[in-house]
Formats: C-alpha cells, sequence, structure tokens
C-alpha cells in the first residue's frame, strides 16, 4: 500500500507542480471569503464575483459595516447566497471583536468563525499561511480518493483521517491541491477521461473507461 501511495503522490506532484487553489484573492481574509463562496459553486464563477465584491468590500471592517442585504445582493449568483453572506458578515465581526481583523492562522481558531468547516480552513492555512494541519477534503478529494482505493468512508472527516495516515504530512498541501485539479482535468465525475489517466495503472476504480467519451464535433461517434 505505502508503495502505491507513494507512487500516486509521485505522479500527482509531477503532473500538477505548485499546485494551487484556483480562487482569485490578495489577502487572507479574501482567500476565506472565496472559498466560503465557493462552496457547492465553482471556483469560476467565485472569480467573476469577487474582483468587484472585494472592491467594494476589501477587508473584515467593510464587510462588518455592510448590511447583510447588501453583500447578499453582490453574491446572488454563487448558490447559498443568503446563508454565505450572513456567515461573511458575521464572521468579519467576529475577526474585529477576537482577532485584531485578523484571520487566524490555526485551524481550531479558524473552525470557531460562522460558516467556517474543516475543509475551508485547511484551504485558507495551505493557500495564505502555508500550513498543513489537515489535509483539504472537497468534492474532487473524496471523489478520487474512493476510486483510487485510498479510503472507502464517505463521510470528509473520516476520509481525511484515512488520508493523513497515509499521506506524508510534508504532502499533504500538495497531494490535496494536485488531487483538486486532477479531478477537474481528468477524473471527472461523471465521464473520467481513464485513457489519458497516469493514474490508471493504479487505479482499482471498477467504472474504469477504456475510450474517449462521445464528442459533439463531427456527430457523436457510438460504441465499436
Amino acid at each position: 500500500m505505502e508503495t502505491r501511495v507513494g507512487k500516486i503522490i509521485g505522479i500527482i506532484e509531477k503532473e500538477y507542480p505548485g499546485a494551487r487553489t484556483e480562487l482569485k484573492h490578495g489577502t487572507p481574509f479574501q482567500m476565506l471569503v472565496a472559498t466560503i463562496l465557493s462552496a457547492q459553486t465553482t471556483d469560476a464563477m467565485v472569480n467573476r464575483i469577487t474582483p468587484e465584491l472585494f472592491k467594494k468590500y476589501p477587508g473584515p471592517e467593510e464587510f462588518a459595516a455592510a448590511q447583510v442585504e447588501e453583500i447578499q445582493g453582490s453574491i446572488k449568483s454563487v448558490n447559498f447566497y443568503r446563508n454565505k453572506g450572513k456567515n461573511i458578515k458575521n464572521l468579519s465581526l467576529v475577526l474585529l471583536r477576537d482577532f485584531n481583523g485578523e484571520v487566524p492562522g490555526s485551524l481550531d481558531k479558524l473552525v470557531s468563525l460562522p460558516g467556517v468547516a474543516r475543509k475551508t480552513a485547511n484551504v485558507v492555512l495551505a493557500e495564505a499561511f502555508g500550513k498543513a494541519e489537515g489535509i483539504v477534503v472537497d468534492t474532487h478529494v473524496k471523489r478520487l480518493s474512493l476510486r483510487l482505493g485510498l479510503t472507502e468512508k464517505k463521510v470528509p472527516e473520516k476520509i481525511e483521517k484515512d488520508l493523513i495516515r497515509i499521506i506524508p504530512k510534508e504532502k499533504w498541501i500538495s497531494f490535496s491541491m494536485g488531487l483538486i485539479l486532477h479531478g477537474r482535468k481528468t477524473c471527472k465525475a461523471h465521464k473520467p477521461l481513464c485513457i489519458d489517466c497516469k493514474l490508471a495503472s493504479l487505479c482499482p476504480y471498477e467504472g474504469k473507461t477504456e475510450e474517449k467519451p462521445e464528442t459533439s464535433k463531427q456527430g457523436k461517434r457510438g460504441k465499436a
């Protein structure tokens, strides 16, 4: 198992060197807000609204001073914008009250903020502080970990515990960020591009595909 895991890590790092989040941000606070907005929403969608959002509300002071309805109006193109708007307003107030307006650099303190769960905290720690206090388990890491046989769990927190046991700590950030990019590019939810996957020989996934998906150009190709 360790040998196979080592090979998986090596391939991921080779395919996605220096893997980082695709969320655009300028400060740890903006990284935190962008990550909250990205839940159940694509990074591309978040990146479309954050430039104007952060121009209007660059930090916790501006979000704290704004009406919740104003914040919600600025983020209404993302899913669950009402709850996200409330959480961003409330966490801004907490940051000003308890943390001198600064985003804390520890997992325990981050998850104490409104709307911040482990996944969000791990992303912020990795991207804004370069810290690995856990492994990011988003929908892509969950899917690929199951397909690769790295876990049999379905709950993110339990998946994270399994990964922590087999992934060296110094690889936690590069592994999870690389796996996220691989999930978006190749190991997709509905039509995994297994024929193009560098991990195919190491993957026990029963639903592996051995041919290119149908294309719309020049008509769809059926199976031979």
